[in-house]
């Protein structure tokens, strides 16, 4: 089948002296029209389509920049280089809005012109060809880290790099997209393998381990209000790495990124447990045996078990002897986003504010729930597009502005993340037993222990046993637990669903970043 050769118009009103160029791109297998003015231009690109134009900027009547602006408006994905004598600032900075696709100063030779079209026409493909190669050379040496016996720093930057690649191939057709999500699988099958034998350790020791929930706002916070900052922190829940490096970009633009790392959050990795345990900065049986009438552990609704944090996070300033004015405040909404815009002034006095944004946590559940969101998310990919849309246009952003206005330090992370789930585990529990899908506590629990990490004596992962019979298991990777009733039906209705509670990268593993005010 023969190529389809690329077709150029070019736009110049000295076209006569430009006469060796063409015929030079013309042998060289490319199909060039001209046209000596941008009124003709805008009528040639009416009846026909091109891939690229070359668009002379000091033309007399209908102006290079006025003849830009309009094809834009009727083709707004047609990349145009612009040709120019001199490097006027006006040109550059449309080069920079992103309106041409790039400039060429006068005189033009040949090979700039063969140049440009190939950066022009070829970057999708050749930037995706680079990334696919790069990734290759990358994949060997991740494969070599883990097979090492590596440590929880270790496996944090091999975490961040396995979210890196998947970001830069993100799009690219590419046979190294299935490469990596192979890869990834490989280190969640191994990374459980480490937690099964560190976590018991880590709970029972403070030496050796990595920051976890319930160290965070003393790790975290109180140095930062030791020196005397005013402090933000944004807690966003179900909100994993690479949704964090989705939306880097834009926050950068507000604040300096002084810190970006990850930690690891408790067992089970679920609101009512990883959450309390942040804002008391105690684990969950310590929460039972200091404050005994904040723990809610009697009723379905998870959002309720939460109810507390306000009073655990004043616990903590207690007992740390820290007198200063805070706030916490709960997005659950628009709405709720909206009113807290418009007491931003109350804020203002505040030492410390902490706010907790739901939305990530109610669009993993919409996903599962709804069939048009999942259809909507059906990947990765959508999940992490979608997320960045709504903070794009969410009273978070918002919020953020207004806060870099003020100078304040902003922290940004989340209780736990959450993965995609693709493979069931059965399981046979009492009438009491949990409904969460990555962890179940309660009595004579049935199951394959093959891809479950059990915990039979919940007293050493400090978590409550309401019996003495009382135990709990942790689905690993991407398994889920489904119920011999109805197998069939909850197995096709949960599998590719996003789901928290377990134990992998994604759940365990998550962000914790310190932004700084500019200036």
């Amino acid at each position: 089948m023969e190529e389809k050769k690329i077709k150029l118009l070019w736009v110049d009103d000295e076209i006569e002296h430009l006469k060796a160029h063409i015929f030079f791109l013309r042998e060289k297998g490319y199909d060039v029209d001209t046209a000596t003015n941008g009124k003709d231009a805008l009528m040639i690109l009416e009846d026909t389509y091109y891939d690229l134009v070359f668009l002379d900027e000091n033309m007399p009547g209908i102006g290079g920049l006025e003849t830009l602006t309009r094809i834009k408006m009727r083709r707004p994905e047609l990349p145009i280089i612009m040709i120019t004598k001199n490097e006027a600032e006006e040109i550059m900075e449309q080069a920079i809005g992103g309106k041409i696709a790039d400039y060429l100063i006068k005189p033009v030779n040949p090979n700039q012109i063969l140049s440009s079209i190939k950066r022009t026409i070829n970057r999708t493909s050749l930037v995706s060809k680079k990334t696919t190669t790069d990734y290759q050379a990358e994949f060997s040496k991740i494969g070599m880290q883990l097979s090492d016996s590596l440590t929880f720093s270790e496996w944090i930057e091999i975490y961040k790099s396995i979210v890196y690649w998947e970001l830069e191939l993100e799009g690219a057709d590419s046979p190294m997209n299935e490469v990596l999500l192979m890869q990834k699988n490989d280190a969640n099958n191994l990374f459980t393998k480490y937690i099964k034998r560190n976590y018991t350790g880590w709970m029972s020791s403070e030496e050796n381990r990595p920051l976890m929930s319930h160290r965070l706002l003393k790790e975290k916070v109180l140095p930062l209000l030791k020196d005397d900052r005013e402090v933000v922190m944004i807690v966003i829940d179900n909100f994993r790495y690479d949704q964090w490096s989705v939306i880097r970009k834009e926050i950068s633009q507000l604040f300096t990124v002084a810190n970006d790392d990850l930690y690891f959050s408790i067992l089970p990795t679920a609101t009512q447990f990883a959450r309390n345990a942040i804002f008391s900065g105690l684990l969950p049986t310590e929460i039972i045996k200091f404050y005994p009438h904040l723990w809610i552990d009697d009723d379905d609704e998870e959002g309720s078990k939460n109810r507390n944090e306000e009073k655990l996070m004043e616990t903590f300033f207690e007992r740390m002897r820290v007198k200063c004015k805070t706030s916490y405040h709960k997005i659950n909404d628009v709405d709720s986003g909206k009113r807290l815009l418009e007491n931003y002034g109350k804020l203002r006095d505040d030492r410390f504010t902490a706010v907790v944004f739901n939305f990530v946590d109610i669009l993993s559940h919409a996903r599962t729930d709804s069939k048009m969101i999942r259809e909507l998310l059906n990947d990765e990919a959508a999940y992490r597009s979608l997320t960045r849309s709504w903070f794009m246009n969410s009273p978070l952003y918002d919020l953020l502005k207004r806060l870099s206005q003020d100078k304040k330090t902003v922290i940004i992370t989340t209780d736990h993340g959450t993965i995609r789930v693709q493979n069931p585990v059965k399981v046979v529990g009492l009438r009491e037993t949990n409904t969460n899908l990555r962890y179940k506590q309660g009595k004579n629990l049935a199951y394959d222990a093959k891809h479950v990490f059990e915990a039979k004596r919940p007293e050493l992962l400090f978590l409550p046993k309401p019996n003495v019979s009382t135990g709990y298991i942790f689905a690993t990777s991407d398994h889920f637990f489904a119920y011999p009733n109805n197998y069939n039906y909850y197995v096709s209705y949960y599998k590719d669903t996003f789901q928290h509670g377990g134990i992998s990268m994604e759940e365990m593993m998550i962000p914790i970043v310190v932004l700084e005010p500019k200036g």
